[in-house]
């Protein structure tokens, strides 16, 4: 747990005052969890931004004045014209499991790219399950081995020590394949040779 985000009790929640509180460089937030009562809180939208990526699968402690530390992970943003308008936090255990959707870091260049194949993303993120202390921030993904017609699926990924799969192992997560204009062509072809006609018994003697 590398990360600390302070954040201050919220008393008023009044739209004016949330409104004032966000244009002074602020974010409304909550924090809620099996082990404590909702709280409204506010943080610095800056120091919120510095743990943002890492905080909706990495454990970090929120320490909020007045009142003990508290383990999270950040469960959801709201948003508002493409900036984050609210936030909430949930107190988790370090030793209870957790199941959370970690974002896929595809790494390399997939070899059947280099003869005209077209790489997919049929899937960001991968849904897994670990202790707070063993879920990474990322998943990397190596696809530099993917052929033209190759498929990647979420069994064939390799995961981190104590992180388990809770994605079906049959979800596709990339696939390679050939242009859109080749697979046209081909399927003219394919339709082409089926509506050709038979040549009559007559015509096959000539």
């Amino acid at each position: 747990m590398s990360h600390t985000l302070t954040a201050e009790p919220r008393k008023d929640t009044k739209h004016s005052s949330l409104r004032k509180l966000r244009e002074s460089g602020r974010i409304p937030a909550v924090v809620y969890g099996s082990q404590t009562e909702s709280i409204p809180l506010s943080v610095d939208a800056k120091e919120l931004m510095k743990v943002a990526r890492t905080g909706r699968t990495e454990m970090f402690k929120l320490k909020v004045e007045g009142t003990s530390d508290f383990n999270v992970i950040i469960k959801d943003f709201q948003k508002k014209s493409g900036a984050v308008s609210h936030v909430d936090f949930l107190q988790i255990s370090a030793n209870k499991r957790l199941k959370v959707r970690v974002p896929i870091e595809f790494q390399g260049t997939a070899e059947g790219t280099k003869v005209g194949g077209v790489l997919q993303h049929l899937e960001t993120e991968l849904e897994v399950e670990g202790l707070p202390t063993d879920l990474p921030a990322t998943i990397p993904v190596d696809i530099t081995h993917l052929q033209m017609g190759d498929k990647l699926a979420a069994s064939d990924i390799k995961l981190p020590e104590g992180v388990t799969l809770v994605a079906s192992p049959e979800e596709l997560i990339a696939s390679v394949t050939a242009p859109r204009a080749v697979l046209q062509d081909e399927g003219e072809a394919e339709a082409e040779g089926d509506a050709a006609p038979e040549a009559s018994g007559e015509e096959a003697k000539e």
